[in-house]
């Protein structure tokens, strides 16, 4: 078994902590860390940082600190805390990004379209219910994009597989649903495949924010391979 390296036990401690505390405490702190649209008034820049301590259940935590213990370990001991502290931060806070740049262009196509349809842009924000579904496809659209929070570390956490992959290219990987080892420079493009297909149609199951997932193999990859690329200038 792996040895529990500083950077990845702290992190680890902090999002259990953030997620049983607040739980214990009777406190919901979704409106003030998850990170909201930016058009929502409970929008605050720092929940670039703050949604990768949240998590919607046990499950996602377990998966996700699981997924951060696995994979970032290698990466710790080959780094260094500090390179590899950097490293996930990025990762997560580039997830939030590019996650907060795709729900925008989203939000927009469907805002126009109902705009043109006739109804006025404050109706619109009227309308928007949480606790509603609307019939309107585009509607949904705006009404989901903007009162769904997104949580989790899985942005950061796809930047530590990506980056995983690109240093262990032939370790074998399995899941649990599919359990027949697959080398690493296989397995995870094709989760990140996944994540785009899923991210693109209707086909996603639960509530999965896909482009955070991609956003984080991207940074990710760009660090990686960037630091690969001038190791000998940097080490």
């Amino acid at each position: 078994m792996q040895r529990l390296t500083a950077a990845i036990k702290h992190l680890i401690i902090i999002n259990v902590i953030m997620y049983f505390v607040p739980q214990l405490m009777g406190m919901d702190l979704t409106n003030i860390f998850a990170l909201h649209f930016p058009k929502n008034e409970h929008f605050g820049i720092w929940q670039y940082v703050t949604h990768m301590f949240m998590h919607g259940g046990p499950y996602h935590l377990l998966f996700n600190m699981y997924a951060l213990w696995a994979f970032g370990t290698p990466l710790e001991q080959m780094w260094g805390r500090n390179k590899f502290i950097f490293f996930y931060f990025s990762a997560g806070i580039g997830a939030g990004l590019i996650y907060t740049l795709v729900n925008y262009y989203q939000f927009n196509s469907a805002l126009n379209i109902l705009l043109e349809s006739g109804i006025t842009k404050n109706e619109v924000f009227e309308l928007l219910d949480p606790t509603k579904v609307y019939k309107d496809v585009n509607l949904q659209t705006v009404n989901a994009l903007y009162n769904t929070p997104a949580v989790g570390a899985s942005g950061a956490v796809y930047g530590v597989l990506v980056a995983f992959g690109m240093a262990f290219p032939n370790a074998k990987l399995a899941l649990i649903f599919f359990p027949v080892p697959v080398a690493a420079k296989y397995f995870i493009p094709l989760i990140i495949f996944g994540d785009l297909f899923f991210g693109v149609t209707k086909y996603s199951i639960g509530n999965i924010a896909h482009f955070a997932h991609i956003g984080g193999a991207l940074i990710g990859f760009i660090i990686a391979w960037y630091w690969k690329k001038n190791q000998f200038r940097i080490n």
